[in-house]
């Protein structure tokens, strides 16, 4: 059976075939794992089951959400249509958040990281798991809050804070103004006249998680460092993903704030320019 799921997936274009065949009878013998060298016979209506499953990749369904989960560092994230999925490629930036927070608890810190544009929580979940900080996780879809509050009481962190926000607010978390050590963010950069290529971002992923808004797509990350020139401390912090091609204009509007010193772009886990880090110079800056 999962011989001639791999094929279906495979004739279906879906680019890890063997991989969601074997993740799918797993999901649903209820395990972990599966080894189809010890595999037990399957119940009577797994196969009726496993069919319907399998068609549903083969239509280009994401396999999270069929399983309804995914992996993410060192946690297992639930996954529901509405929300964005996370993406292996985001756990370097949430790696770099964590290492920073480390450093300065070995300091005497008590960090404060925010996450905007949460999502699930892939990278507010982790960073509280991994580190005693305080975290807060806010986003403009009440859904992906609700599920960001889930998953992180799922990993056994309720105190985590999970807010509905618009990053384009001014007003936006007022209260931590200047006392922010680690502000990550994968916020929406697709250009509103480009479309996703794979089916399962351009058909499931919400539009919502997807466009940024103007020509160039970077109206929010643009609204993430007007935030981030607010609420980071000095010397904070600011971490956030964007598209390979946006990699120097990300910069340049860093650079403009006069808000940043230390900019730079970091690789992704496939090596590409994805992620943009800057600290939070002294003094005051403004995005024009």
């Amino acid at each position: 059976m999962v011989a001639a799921a791999t094929q279906l997936l495979t004739q279906a274009g879906v680019p890890s075939p063997r991989h969601d065949a074997v993740a799918i009878a797993a999901h649903l013998l209820d395990l972990p794992t599966l080894s189809l060298v010890t595999a037990g016979p399957p119940p009577d209506d797994f196969g009726r089951r496993y069919a319907e499953a399998v068609d549903r990749r083969r239509r280009r369904e994401p396999l999270q959400h069929i399983v309804g989960s995914t992996a993410f560092r060192y946690v297992t994230l639930t996954v529901e249509p509405g929300v964005f999925v996370p993406r292996p490629e985001t756990e370097v930036l949430a790696g770099l958040a964590v290492d920073e927070v480390r450093a300065l608890a070995a300091g005497g810190v008590e960090p404060l990281v925010v996450d905007l544009c949460c999502g699930a929580g892939p990278i507010g979940v982790s960073v509280a798991v991994e580190t005693s900080a305080t975290v807060v996780m806010v986003d403009r879809s009440a859904q992906a809050v609700d599920l960001a509050a889930r998953n992180a009481r799922a990993c056994g962190h309720p105190q985590v804070t999970a807010l509905i926000g618009d990053v384009r607010d001014r007003d936006l978390l007022a209260g931590h103004d200047g006392r922010v050590d680690v502000l990550a963010a994968n916020p929406p950069y697709i250009p509103l006249d480009a479309e996703p290529v794979d089916p399962e971002v351009r058909d499931h992923d919400p539009d919502l998680a997807l466009y940024g808004g103007g020509v160039d797509g970077l109206d929010l990350p643009r609204a993430v460092l007007q935030a981030a020139a607010r609420l980071l401390r000095p010397g904070g912090l600011l971490l956030m993903e964007h598209a390979e091609v946006q990699a120097q204009a990300v910069r340049a509007d860093a650079a403009a704030t006069a808000a940043f010193v230390d900019i730079r772009t970091h690789p992704d886990l496939t090596g590409r320019p994805r992620l943009l880090v800057a600290r939070r110079a002294p003094g005051t800056g403004s995005i024009a």
